[in-house]
């Protein structure tokens, strides 16, 4: 089926995919879908190297890149199963419902930019209005026709479907388009296995990727035959190993099973460590600082901002996966933690959810957390929603937050207006060009915790490890040097408050 409504180039210069993909729904519709929606930052406004340290890591990931033209892919569908997941050259498809244009919009538009940072290239899309998805092909019989002539006039290999596909509709809709077919999961996934460097990190992208793909598993052929029992079984076991056997399916989900009740263990081990380490931190009475919010919404460059912390910084979605812990000071001396955690992204699969728990614990066990928002996307509402979601799951709904609307840089006077309407006690921030970094940073020294006890000591010259220790650890309100000794009188914390009990005046 071809359609006539596609807009071509005049200057030979491409037409953008996801661009073609809602001017033919447009075109349809008769609703204009405006394009100005980006998942990713043009490039001319990423913020410079310089501003984030040595970033080796960057340079590595970027060292392997698709050769295009290698595709191996085949027609039979029957060989799909159990070939690696390889993204290539994709074609979109998305459905919704009337009245959500806009919204089908950014989710595909991000659907676009998650194939693209996992090493795909977008060719053309379908995007159906309907009350529902259909329940056998998500998309209908007529429509899946329509995407398996446009898979084949592109010359696709891969169709992702801009949601959490059920296993039969999956089936269905590969048996039409006889290529891949794969959803919005599977690529988060592929995106989180390719970034995670950690032991934890790489545990944690297993587990998710095996609880997803346990219920989708299928097979063929000799995979749905049965083992022989009796004497010609594998062992000769004879006498009471008679019977029906497991077929090779069955064998494959034991497998798995056991393979994810291996990484839930390993995934336990690694708690005490990280228990220790948080531990430690409140003993010392250090506040904790999360930095939280939607994937490339720019944490890790704030964070590079207001430490030099060097942290990997891409434009990409899910740069950065596993925490990174970095210490800081007040100007008054008190130190502090800024923690940098994974990002967010609309329909998170909640498998990820459950496997990065352990890391979202930073953001619970927080004492402030800070929320960042790409103030130049098109639908921050549905950013600060997604965010805070999350962090209810992982019990930070009453942690105080600090809203900071990120690259403002980009973002001209009117919008300015209509964020401040949507958080009115948010602040602006550009991690590009340094813009409200030190009211950031101010509004985050005023919203840690005071140390909870008052004490006025005087403290002999022989034991000057506890004057630094109230000067790290607490809040300094007056300090003179007398004959006996340091008089102070601060904030601490309870811990150093027992220490310098023998002192007290």
């Amino acid at each position: 089926m071809t359609d006539t409504t596609t807009p071509r180039s005049t200057d030979e210069t491409p037409v953008d995919p996801v661009d073609r993909v809602l001017a033919r729904a447009e075109a349809r519709s008769g609703v204009r879908v405006f394009g100005a929606a980006q998942a990713l930052q043009d490039e001319a406004t990423v913020a410079p190297a310089d501003t984030d340290g040595e970033q080796w890591d960057r340079e590595e990931r970027a060292a392997l890149r698709r050769v295009p033209g290698l595709s191996t892919e085949l027609e039979d569908v029957t060989e799909v199963e159990y070939r690696q997941l390889r993204l290539e050259n994709v074609v979109l498809v998305g459905v919704h419902a009337q009245g959500e244009q806009e919204d089908a919009e950014n989710s595909l538009r991000e659907l676009a930019a998650l194939a693209e940072t996992a090493g795909a290239v977008v060719l053309d899309g379908v995007l159906q209005r309907r009350p529902h998805p259909d329940p056998a092909t998500y998309v209908g019989r007529g429509k899946a026709q329509e995407l398996r002539d446009i898979v084949a006039a592109v010359g696709a290999d891969t169709v992702i479907a801009d949601t959490e596909l059920a296993p039969s509709q999956r089936r269905a809709l590969e048996d039409v388009v006889k290529v891949k077919v794969i959803d919005r999961t599977t690529v988060i996934l592929d995106i989180f296995s390719q970034h995670a460097k950690s032991r934890e990190g790489k545990a944690q992208v297993e587990l998710a990727q095996l609880e997803y793909l346990l219920p989708r598993l299928r097979g063929w052929g000799d995979s749905m035959s049965r083992q022989a029992g009796g004497q010609v079984g594998a062992g000769g076991a004879g006498m009471g190993s008679r019977g029906p056997g497991e077929t090779k399916i069955e064998l494959d989900r034991r497998r798995i099973r056991t393979k994810m009740a291996q990484l839930r263990r390993q995934i336990r081990e690694f708690a005490p460590a990280r228990d220790a380490k948080r531990a430690e931190r409140k003993r010392h009475t250090i506040p904790s600082v999360a930095i939280a919010g939607y994937t490339n919404a720019g944490k890790s460059s704030l964070l590079n901002r207001l430490t030099s912390a060097g942290v990997l910084v891409e434009n990409a979605l899910f740069a950065t996966l596993d925490a990174t812990v970095r210490r800081s000071e007040t100007t008054d001396g008190r130190v502090y933690t800024l923690t940098d955690t994974v990002g967010f992204v609309r329909n998170l699969p909640h498998q990820l959810v459950e496997a990065f728990r352990s890391t979202l614990e930073e953001v619970g066990e927080a004492d402030v957390i800070v929320h960042v928002v790409d103030g130049s996307h098109p639908d921050p509402a549905a950013q600060l929603a997604t965010v805070r979601d999350v962090i209810g799951d992982v019990g930070g709904r009453d942690i105080p937050e600090l809203v900071v609307f990120n690259k403002a840089d980009l973002i001209g006077d009117d919008e300015r207006l209509l964020l401040r309407g949507l958080e009115p006690k948010a602040l602006f921030a550009s991690s590009r060009t340094g813009e409200g970094i030190e009211e950031l940073r101010a509004a985050i020294e005023a919203a840690l915790p005071l140390p909870a006890v008052e004490i006025d000591v005087l403290v002999p010259y022989d034991r000057g490890d506890l004057v630094s220790a109230i000067h790290e650890q607490g809040m300094i309100l007056d300090q003179q040097h007398e004959e006996g000794g340091t008089a102070v009188r601060a904030r601490v914390g309870e811990h150093l408050a027992a220490r310098l009990a023998p002192f007290v005046r």
